[in-house]
């Protein structure tokens, strides 16, 4: 038998992850004692585990490399791309939110506005269906820097608790979309091995209602 490749976000959503794998009966164990290996095998369940940069998962998913892969919606809608969405495991909750400095008075209604973000795509379809022509500037780190230093107006980000954008004199403006985890599925996976997969998404989805 195949195993069945599954892709995960590396960091604090590749271990709540695990966590609902294991209740899957997926053995993870490896996976979360080792700091270097990329791979995990289990052959029990015949699946394969591999920990990649959270905005990669869709992008393994998508061209085959992995089955199935979990990752959060905002890496999911920034990559685009054709992939089944099965399942919102509603762990890893936030939100994507519009942040500007605190003595901001013009709101973000500024015409030809500079945008700082690492979701371009997010952002400018944000403004599009506003209606507003903005500058989008992409950063891969350190967002918040942008209005703070000259280069953007305001950003778009991850807000999980505003502590970080409180500490760096910005604010919640306006929020674009909720953010959580999602189990996605490669196209031609899905017909291949349609059984396996949806055997794990059964179980996935079993263990969040015994959990509710």
């Amino acid at each position: 038998m195949s195993y069945i490749t599954i892709a995960l976000a590396k960091g604090r959503l590749a271990y709540l992850s695990m966590d609902l794998l294991e209740r899957c009966g997926i053995d993870c164990s490896e996976a979360r004692s080792s700091t270097r290996k990329l791979i995990f095998d289990d052959d029990k369940s015949n699946t394969r585990l591999i920990l990649v940069k959270p905005m990669d998962v869709p992008t393994y998913v998508d061209h085959g490399a992995a089955d199935i892969g979990i990752a959060g919606s905002d890496s999911i809608m920034e990559y685009g791309g054709s992939l089944y969405e099965m399942l919102d495991l509603g762990f890893g909750r936030c939100r994507m939110a519009v942040a500007g400095p605190l003595d901001k008075s013009d709101g973000i209604i500024k015409a030809n506005m500079r945008v700082a973000t690492k979701y371009p795509n997010i952002a400018a379809d944000y403004f599009r269906r506003r209606g507003q022509t903005v500058d989008i500037i992409k950063l891969n780190g350190s967002v918040e820097l942008g209005p703070l230093v000259g280069l953007s107006d305001v950003i778009v980000d991850l807000v999980e608790t505003g502590s970080t954008l409180k500490e760096n004199g910005l604010y919640v403006m306006e929020e674009v979309c909720p953010v959580s985890a999602r189990l996605i599925v490669n196209r031609a996976s899905l017909k291949t091995k349609h059984r396996t997969i949806m055997d794990i998404v059964e179980a996935a989805k079993a263990a969040m209602e015994k959990e509710e």
